[in-house]
């Protein structure tokens, strides 16, 4: 394995138990520079604790991680950037500059994580990746706008995001079905994909799991993401009534960023409870008999259902909310897009416990061998490779 000089780009500050992509930012800058990789770490970020936190894990005398705030330009101007270069306000002058500066001194690898870091490149000089996530042209397929503005800024969102994929040459997405998505919409483009890992240690693992006298059902995630929003509304409306008349002992709770502002629309759910922008999620989900996330629509890999295998909370989902896991419908989770389907399932998982056991244990075993760093991190250094 060769040892390169690598730019990397981020969207947040690396932390294990930030938001989803800080999460595997933690692994990713970790892990590179573990594996002998000289690294230069750029990252956005959008709280002052965001940059402090990640100092303590980074420090300077073994990491080079330099955090920038947000930089928004306000008025008109503003506006006018943010339909003409979406979430481009991401990225600060100085870090702009401080990326011009490394790339001056020449590196092996830009790498450029997530689609709207796009804006920073592709570098003339050096090979550049670029890391899909996710597509919002697939995440708001299913999401109506509100408003004549709200459509407007849908549809340049979605041209930006066509038009930056079509700007680079290498792009690593974290899905096989992502990686087909993108070839049809940058044809010229060498599509790899290259899935999200996380240091499974930290997630705490009891093989038995402990007795509880009232089943829980729960919604764990980031309300301000389409994809959850939907598993919400849908949980809301049209899952839990039957659950809850069918196991009328049953308790619903939703948890995440965003929470009591994404479902209370919605109206009262009855034997159910809100926590909103919660310190820690582990609690909640050791706390759960059944994790059920059915989004309508959303693409790439749904973080918080890969860390509610890595608890061992057993999970009823979609073909989507599965998405870039090889888990197998009635091994690792339950797995339809039925709505009537996905309620027997959880009324299943809920009514027996043997049930539940089987799919923790054989879930903790499948994204403890697929998302496991090592593995992970082979893949990418190929696609450095390969692009070299």
């Amino acid at each position: 394995m060769k040892r390169r000089r690598v730019v990397l780009v981020m969207t947040e500050p690396p932390l294990p138990f930030g938001n989803a992509a800080a999460r595997w930012y933690y692994v990713l800058l970790k892990g590179l520079v573990e594996r002998g990789h000289q690294v230069t770490a750029l990252a956005a970020a959008s709280q002052q604790e965001d940059v402090v936190a990640a100092a303590d894990l980074f420090p300077a005398k073994h990491y080079d991680l330099r955090c920038y705030r947000h930089f928004s330009r306000r008025g008109i101007a503003g506006k006018w950037q943010s339909l003409r270069r979406p979430h481009s306000y991401l990225f600060a002058p100085e870090l702009r500059r401080d990326l011009k500066r490394e790339l001056s001194t020449g590196i092996d690898v830009l790498h450029l994580e997530h689609n709207w870091s796009g804006w920073l490149g592709p570098d003339a000089t050096s090979p550049s990746i670029l890391a899909v996530h996710y597509l919002v042209q697939i995440d708001l397929a299913e999401m109506p706008a509100s408003s004549i503005g709200d459509r407007l800024r849908n549809m340049a969102i979605c041209r930006a995001e066509r038009r930056l994929l079509q700007r680079y040459r290498t792009i690593a997405t974290v899905t096989p079905a992502l990686a087909a998505r993108v070839r049809e919409i940058a044809p010229n483009a060498t599509v790899h994909t290259v899935p999200l890992a996380f240091d499974i240690s930290l997630y705490p693992f009891e093989p038995e799991p402990p007795r509880r006298g009232t089943p829980v059902v729960s919604l764990i995630g980031s309300f301000a993401w389409q994809p959850t929003y939907t598993a919400a509304e849908r949980l809301v409306t049209r899952l839990w009534p039957e659950i809850s008349r069918r196991v009328p002992d049953a308790r619903l709770q939703i948890v995440g960023r965003q929470a009591g502002r994404a479902v209370a629309a919605l109206g009262a759910i009855p034997h159910g409870t809100i926590h909103e922008d919660v310190p820690e999620i582990a609690p909640y989900f050791q706390n759960t008999d059944v994790m059920l996330y059915a989004p309508l629509r959303g693409s790439g890999m749904k973080v918080k259902v890969m860390e509610a295998f890595a608890f061992g909370t057993p999970v009823v989902t979609t073909t989507d909310g599965i998405e870039g896991i090889p888990a197998e419908d009635g091994i690792h989770a339950e797995i339809s897009d039925n709505d009537e389907e996905l309620i027997e399932r959880t009324v299943a998982l809920l009514q027996d416990g043997e049930r539940r056991q089987q799919r923790r244990l054989a879930a903790r075993k499948l994204i403890r061998e697929h998302s496991d760093p090592t593995r992970v991190l082979e893949i990418l250094e190929g696609v450095y490779d390969a692009c070299a």
